[in-house]
């Protein structure tokens, strides 16, 4: 069964019941409300036949008889009887004893009975008088009421059944046009295929839940689009970026091999070969690690991170091989928590690794230095070397993928240690500026503000 037929079922349901219980229950109030008016004429008919017979002492029973059915109205099958204490009938025959004496016990024990009898009511009265203690009983059928609730009772069914079927086409009809948004979320869905995942649905204005599920379908389909994006590119990437290597090694051994060589050949082959596979290996990890960043990897291993730690780590490392790393710190401040970043130390590592090969490599080993600077607002980081500088026209392009510029004399890689530095501070809410002079040199200033 669909959403919207089980939506106007549901509703339909809940309705129906609710009406048949507002129906019965004005029903039975009504029917209430009418034998309880019925008792009352009753008891007042009794009242006044008391009054009538048993206080008008002078008139003989005959002209009272005449009285009652001259301006009394008679109700509808009425039986009125008057009983003296020996349970006998008295002023009105009743030459079989129409109630019984055990009834007109009942009536004088508590002073007043009401009941009902099949479609008859009846009321009792214990009436205490000069002449003894007499029990007076009436007894009439409602035929008005037996009418009017047969009436009532038919126009009830007859408006329920009108109803019932206005709530059942208006349910139907309130279901479809609340659920329209979702036939059209599940048409567009059916179109959703490889070749078009940079479909979005409509998320509408109604701040509703299909607005809300519209809003996380689309932020899935962000995420697909961008693993599936991710994959095409490290597929393509890895498949360009392996061949040039992996064809230097097979020729490098190939020729080693085609006849025999010297020691000091075969040691210059080997060397050509480490080469290759050591340059293979990077590339082979810059991949992974790109992949590992855009797919938010190191956002979700983060840990806090003292960054003075960090550069002086850096700066013994790179001191090991270069043996020029210079390190700038300002002033320490005294909360020792504004040194702290949270982020993957291994990652944020990577990035300044990248930065500073960088900068070594343009500048042909020349001194670089990192400089730090700690505020309330943020923590900056400066790598600057005494380079060859960056064109202006380049300066946009270092931070794509596989961009290896066009400096001369300079092995400039394979264009993957400046975008994977991007990636990462980027990772971490962080930004990376260049400043850079030709034939002076080039600083990269990485920010990260506190949140």
């Amino acid at each position: 069964m669909k959403i919207k037929d089980r939506l106007a079922l549901y509703f339909t349901s809940l309705s129906t019941l609710i009406l048949l219980f507002v129906l019965f229950g004005v029903y039975f109030t009504f029917k209430i409300f009418m034998r309880q008016e019925f008792f009352l004429r009753l008891t007042d008919r009794t009242m006044v036949t008391a009054k009538l017979y048993l206080e008008a002492d002078e008139i003989s029973a005959k002209s009272l008889d005449k009285v009652r059915t001259q301006y009394m109205i008679k109700l509808n099958g009425e039986v009125t009887r008057i009983y003296d204490s020996r349970n006998a009938a008295t002023f009105i025959g009743d030459d079989q004893q129409y109630w019984t004496s055990g009834t007109i016990d009942k009536v004088r024990k508590n002073k007043k009975l009401e009941y009902i009898d099949g479609d008859r009511q009846v009321v009792g009265i214990y009436y205490k008088d000069n002449q003894g203690d007499f029990v007076v009983l009436a007894s009439a059928i409602d035929y008005g009421t037996i009418t009017r609730l047969d009436r009532l009772w038919k126009i009830m069914a007859a408006a329920f059944v009108i109803i019932f079927m206005t709530l059942l086409l208006t349910a139907r009809w309130m279901a479809k046009r609340v659920l329209s948004p979702l036939s059209s979320f599940i048409k567009e869905i059916s179109q959703v295929n490889t070749d078009k995942l940079d479909l979005r649905l409509k998320e509408g204005k109604s701040r509703d839940e299909i607005y809300q599920l519209a809003q996380n379908f689309n932020q899935l389909m962000d995420h697909l689009e961008q693993a599936f994006v991710l994959q095409k590119t490290f597929v393509a990437n890895a498949s360009h970026e392996l061949r040039t290597p992996v064809t230097r090694l097979i020729m490098t051994a190939e020729l080693a091999l085609q006849q025999e060589r010297s020691k000091s050949e075969y040691q210059d082959s080997l060397q050509g070969i480490l080469e290759d596979s050591n340059h293979l290996e990077h590339i082979i990890s810059s991949l992974l690690l790109l992949a590992q960043s855009d797919l938010g990897y190191g956002a979700s291993s983060v840990v806090p991170v003292r960054i003075d730690e960090l550069i002086w780590k850096l700066q013994k490392e790179w001191m090991s091989t270069k043996g020029n790393f210079h390190v700038d710190i300002a002033e320490f401040p005294e909360d020792e928590q504004l040194l702290v970043i949270k982020c993957n130390p291994t990652l944020l590592q990577i990035a300044l690794d990248n930065i500073i090969n960088n900068a070594y490599k343009f500048s042909k080993d020349q001194p670089v230095t990192c400089t730090l600077r700690i505020s309330e607002q943020e923590i900056s980081i400066g790598i600057s070397d005494l380079g060859i500088g960056i064109k202006p026209s380049e300066i946009e392009s270092i931070f794509k993928a596989f961009y290896s510029g066009t400096a001369d004399g300079v092995n400039s890689g394979n264009g993957m240690g400046l975008y994977m530095a991007s990636k990462i501070v980027h990772l971490y809410r962080g930004t990376i500026k260049v400043s850079s002079s030709e034939g002076i040199g080039t600083t990269f200033l990485l920010q990260f503000k506190r949140l």
